[in-house]
């Protein structure tokens, strides 16, 4: 009996409910179209207003919704130059609320620039369809669609201000054991505490199906490797809270907010213990830890984590009139075109405002804290490209390869490299102010 049938014949078909509600910038909304039961109708307000952002919330989501599209025709450089995008008071969502949604359905979503199924109390789903905003409430507009869900990541990642990175305010280390308990260290302010442990069991899973799960996703295994045996007895995770960002990207989203801070969790802190006593990190499962040292002051942790950025790297050149060069072979060839498409965007290559912009940004992330007098220099020399290492395996994921740079050298004539991790090259030293 095909799926479908079965889950006709049990009553458990998809029952759906068209909406269109309007929101101001605070948040208010007016169901426009709906159900005609007042509890639907309401139970459609109150899941807008809980999900949708509001305030500040809402124009740094459409800031960022209209870079990934591709229209600022500058580079955003800075919170002023973010700020200065306008932002709609008005929005229009239409959608519709689902009740007895196929898990299927949530399996083979694929990625867009709106999560299409919010999840509600009682297994509800609220489906949003469209967003449009408007001015003054009677023309409605949406922003462009991309080709294709990376090419907004690519549009993003070229503008400077995305890598910036929130200022840490706290650090906290979770052992959460299955059956449910969760130590902190150190101890978390009491007003945090109960947050704090809710975003610690929706990382490793809500329920004992969701505890494995999350475990087996973590390790990257196939489902008929997936064995009872190896669900762990606890897992520790690292919670980082820092100031908010601007503007979010790959290299600085976080997991979840916490009152006016957000909640990061670096991926090279997660561990497990299937015996509670020898622990295994996530990003080398082999490896067998006698004990995990939380302080990241050394230790076999801090050797394991060496020798995880140990990994295996393809040199690239980048050339700012947009030339992409390697050795021959070290590129599969069914993936060279997405590379070269790929360093274009993260380098800005062939677009000099872009070029300058991201060359700038690397030369002052590399020599500004061993010479902070370049902090006084207003205009740093373009090098004409630029040699990146990108680990081989990220040739082969789809995920864009501007998170898995890694910059080594440039050159400045075109002959000459210059080592980012060596002395300040003669180029910079020569801008410096001169006592």
């Amino acid at each position: 009996m095909g799926e479908a049938k079965r889950r006709k014949q049990l009553g458990l078909m998809p029952v759906v409910h068209p909406f269109e509600a309007e929101l101001d910038a605070g948040g208010n909304v007016a169901l426009t179209r709906g159900p005609v039961e007042a509890a639907l109708r309401e139970q459609i307000v109150a899941a807008l207003r809980d999900t949708q952002p509001a305030g500040e919330d809402w124009a740094r989501a459409y800031r960022r919704a209209y870079i990934m599209a591709g229209l600022p025709e500058q580079l955003i450089r800075t919170r002023e130059d973010l700020e200065a995008i306008p932002v709609p008071p008005r929005r229009r969502l239409t959608g519709e609320l689902v009740f007895n949604l196929d898990p299927k359905t949530l399996r083979d979503r694929s990625l867009r620039a709106m999560p299409e199924y919010l999840p509600l109390e009682g297994g509800a789903f609220l489906h949003l369809r469209r967003q449009e905003t408007s001015w003054d409430g009677r023309r409605w507009e949406s922003l462009p669609d991309t080709k294709n869900p990376f090419e907004g990541f690519g549009y993003l990642m070229q503008h400077p201000l995305t890598r910036e990175q929130g200022a840490l305010i706290a650090t906290y280390d979770a052992t959460q054991w299955r059956e449910g308990r969760i130590d902190f260290e150190p101890d978390p302010p009491a007003e945090q505490l109960e947050e704090l442990e809710r975003l610690v069991r929706l990382w490793h899973g809500e329920t004992p199906e969701g505890w494995a799960e999350t475990h087996f996703e973590a390790l990257d295994l196939p489902e008929e490797e997936e064995d009872e045996a190896l669900i762990p007895l606890a897992r520790r995770v690292r919670l980082e809270l820092r100031e908010r960002v601007p503007l979010s990207s790959l290299v600085n989203l976080a997991f979840a907010s916490l009152g006016e801070h957000d909640v990061h969790i670096p991926l090279e802190h997660r561990f497990y213990t299937l015996d509670g006593e020898t622990w295994h990190a996530y990003e080398d499962p082999e490896a067998e830890l006698a004990s995990v040292d939380l302080s990241g002051k050394g230790g076999e942790l801090s050797e394991l984590i060496q020798n995880m950025l140990d990994v295996d790297t393809v040199e690239v050149t980048v050339w700012a009139d947009g030339r992409v060069d390697w050795a021959e072979g070290d590129v599969p060839e069914d993936q060279a075109e997405r590379v070269r498409a790929d360093l274009l965007r993260a380098t800005g290559a062939g677009n000099p405002d872009a070029w300058a912009a991201f060359t700038e940004e690397v030369l002052r992330d590399m020599f500004t804290p061993d010479t902070p007098a370049l902090e006084d220099v207003d205009e740093l020399p373009v090098p004409q490209a630029i040699r990146l290492d990108i680990p081989v395996d990220a040739l082969t994921d789809p995920d864009p390869l501007a998170q898995a740079l890694i910059e080594s050298e440039v050159t400045f004539d075109g002959q000459t490299w210059r080592d980012l991790y060596g002395d300040l090259p003669a180029e910079l030293a020569l801008r410096l102010p001169q006592n």
